[in-house]
């Protein structure tokens, strides 16, 4: 019945080994291994488990490669972000969904029983959807890199990256069982997922009781921060959230965010009081150069014709930050 299920879910019976599958896609089997390797897939030594779909997958890349479009190591990288992505997507699917839906309706019914004409009937349509969305993220990003201006702009593009932390999470996992406190954490990074997505900002990742997202601009992401704050803060059974937030460049690998101003939005997270927001001189200053802040309270109050900030600034002490050197925070608020 497994291999019922897995010829299922290919479409295509076991036909070849490693060796067999890389000389009919015609690539060595050396690059045949950093493919499957990077897709995430184990060694199986010399297995007859591979299939037509696996040879023309191996051809596909290798085609790209020889065409000129992905030099070697992009074509590996594609293989690597298209493989953890994915591989999450199923364990989530099997864990939280498959696992619940084939649940013997009958009384004398095996969980295989049920499973097979389950699958059968979702793959198509799970196909479907996930082409469906992928197409979708490919345009979303795709407009966001066309916008810039030009090619230096786009070496030397600036976003804003915040980290959402809950607090007291440790103390949590040693009061709550286990079921408990899963549909916290899920219910925590489904409602900073929704948040984040419908004011324009991108959810990077989750990490249980962190989130990390990024916005093009400073003004978006603080607005999705005071969001994130009020919503948790207005629901009695979740924790209180910090958040830190950096504006300036960042480096971007296979969907993650690294470099010193996603480090020091990391830092501000875990020295942010409860319920409460900070951002560093970079994000204050960008702030106030786009109008959404003002310099100073008197300033502001000074003016002859007051402007409709959206955001307010409050200078914090000097605060040594580990790896970073000391560094100046600014507590960040919703304007009355």
């Amino acid at each position: 019945m497994a291999l019922r299920i897995e010829g299922l879910i290919l479409g295509a019976e076991r036909r070849y080994t490693p060796f067999q599958a890389a000389r009919a896609a015609g690539v060595s089997m050396e690059l045949a291994s950093r493919f499957w390797r990077a897709m995430g897939f184990a060694d199986i030594g010399q297995a007859k488990a591979l299939t037509e779909a696996d040879v023309l997958a191996l051809r596909r890349l290798a085609g790209l490669v020889e065409a000129g479009l992905l030099s070697e190591a992009m074509a590996v990288q594609v293989a690597r972000s298209t493989g953890q992505t994915t591989a999450r997507l199923a364990e989530w699917q099997i864990d939280s969904f498959l696992e619940g839906l084939t649940e013997p309706p009958e009384p004398g019914m095996t969980r295989t029983e049920v499973t097979y004409p389950l699958i059968e009937l979702l793959l198509p349509e799970l196909e479907e959807f996930l082409v469906y969305v992928w197409r979708r993220q490919l345009a979303a990003s795709t407009g966001r890199v066309i916008q810039v201006a030009d090619d230096e702009e786009m070496v030397d593009r600036r976003f804003a990256v915040a980290f959402a932390d809950l607090v007291g999470f440790t103390r949590l996992t040693r009061r709550m069982e286990e079921e408990e406190l899963g549909e916290l954490v899920e219910a925590f990074e489904t409602t900073a997922a929704d948040l984040v997505a419908a004011r324009g900002g991108r959810l990077v990742k989750t990490l249980g009781d962190e989130v990390l997202f990024a916005a093009d601009d400073a003004g978006t992401a603080a607005e999705i921060a005071l969001l994130l704050i009020e919503t948790m803060a207005n629901d009695g059974s979740m924790p209180e959230l910090r958040v830190g937030m950096t504006f300036g460049t960042i480096t971007t690998r296979m969907g993650d965010v690294f470099g010193t101003t996603v480090n020091l939005a990391s830092r501000l997270t875990s020295i942010a009081p409860k319920n409460a927001i900070l951002v560093d001189s970079a994000f204050a200053a960008e702030l106030v150069r786009t109008g959404e802040a003002p310099a100073s309270e008197a300033e502001a109050a000074a003016a002859e014709e007051p402007a409709q900030y959206r955001f307010a600034l409050q200078p914090m002490h000097q605060r040594p930050v580990r790896g970073l050197g000391a560094v100046e925070p600014w507590l960040l608020t919703r304007r009355d």
